[in-house]
C-alpha cells in the first residue's frame, strides 16, 4: 500500500522543501493542490510544470495527482446558470487535466464544494444537467491525457450537491467514460454515508467505480487523531487491493493540523504504516 501526502499540509514551505520533507517522513508520493504552485494555476507554463515534476522526482517523491482543483482562479462554478462562467470553469478543468499529466500525475480529485453548490432558487435537476455537461468534457479530456478524473462526494456541511458515493456513481454511470470515476474521502463519508467507511469500501470497490481514497477523520484531523476507527478501513483496503478491486494510492488529507502541518504529516504516516504492518503480521485464517 502506498501513501501520498496532500502538499498543502506542509505550507508555507516552498515546493522543493515540501518534496524533501514528505520523502523523509516516508510518504511515497505527493497529491498536489494547484493553488499551492501558483496563485492562478492557469499561469503555470509547460516549462514550469516540467520543473515541478523534476523537483519532485529529484527528491524521490513523484506527484501522484491533483486535488482542490477550482480554488483558483476565483469565481468558478460547474452548476451556475451562466453559460459563460461554466465555459470558463471547464477551460480551467481541462487545463488542470493537462497539467496533471505534465506533472506525472495519474488522477484528479474534483472536490471544490463552493464551486459546485446549487445556485439559490435553482432546481437540483437543472444544476445536475449543467454539472453533467462539465464532467463529460472533463472525462473526454482525461481520456485524451491518460489520467482519471474523480468526482468526490462531500458532506452536506460542505456542499449541497453530490454528498454520497451513490450520488457520484450515478453521474459516473450516466457519462460512461472509463476516465471518469469516483472516490472515498473518509472524513466526508463518516458524516454523510449510512454505512461505516470500511463497509462502504467493501460495497463499492468491487464495482470498479472507486479510483482513489483520502484518509482523514470527521473531526478534520489526520487519521488516528479522532474517533474514526482506521484499522477496519486499512484492513478493507488491503483486502480489496489483494483481489484487484482497488489499485489506487491512499492520500493523507487533514485540514486541522495538530500540532502543526509537519507534525500532523509525521504522525499520520507512522500511524498508517503501523496499521499496515500490524495487519500484515496477523495469523493467516485457517
Amino acid at each position: 500500500m502506498q501513501f501520498a501526502l496532500c502538499n498543502e499540509v506542509l505550507q508555507p514551505l516552498p515546493f522543493a522543501r515540501q518534496c524533501v520533507v514528505a520523502a523523509q517522513l516516508g510518504y511515497d508520493a505527493l497529491e498536489v493542490a494547484p493553488f499551492t504552485l501558483a496563485a492562478d494555476p492557469m499561469t503555470i507554463t509547460d516549462a514550469q510544470a516540467a520543473e515541478f515534476r523534476r523537483t519532485a522526482q529529484d527528491a524521490g517523491i513523484p506527484i501522484a495527482g491533483l486535488h482542490w482543483l477550482l480554488v483558483a482562479p476565483a469565481g468558478l462554478s460547474i452548476t451556475s446558470a451562466d453559460a459563460a462562467l461554466r465555459e470558463r470553469t471547464v477551460v480551467v478543468i481541462e487545463r488542470l487535466i493537462v497539467l496533471c499529466a505534465q506533472l506525472g500525475g495519474r488522477y484528479l480529485v474534483h472536490g471544490s464544494p463552493k464551486q459546485r453548490a446549487l445556485p439559490p432558487g435553482d432546481s437540483l435537476a437543472a444544476a445536475r444537467e449543467r454539472a453533467l455537461a462539465c464532467f463529460a468534457r472533463a472525462a473526454r479530456k482525461a481520456e485524451t491525457c491518460g489520467v482519471t478524473y474523480c468526482i468526490e462526494p462531500l458532506a452536506p456541511r460542505e456542499t449541497d450537491f453530490i454528498n454520497t458515493v451513490a450520488d457520484a456513481a450515478a453521474l459516473v454511470d450516466t457519462i460512461g467514460s472509463p476516465a471518469l470515476r469516483t472516490m472515498i474521502d473518509c472524513s466526508a463519508a463518516g458524516q454523510a454515508e449510512s454505512l461505516p467507511v470500511a463497509e462502504l469500501m467493501a460495497h463499492w470497490m468491487p464495482s470498479g467505480r472507486i479510483a482513489h481514497v483520502q484518509v482523514n477523520d470527521p473531526n478534520r484531523r489526520g487519521p488516528g487523531q479522532g474517533a474514526m476507527a482506521f484499522a477496519p478501513i486499512i484492513d478493507t483496503l488491503l483486502r480489496e487491493q489483494a483481489v484487484g478491486h482497488y489499485r489506487g494510492i491512499v492520500a493523507v488529507e487533514p485540514f486541522d493540523y495538530v500540532p502543526d502541518g509537519g507534525g500532523a504529516a509525521a504522525r499520520a504516516i507512522g500511524y498508517l504504516k503501523g496499521l499496515v504492518e500490524g495487519l500484515a503480521e496477523r495469523p493467516a485464517a485457517r
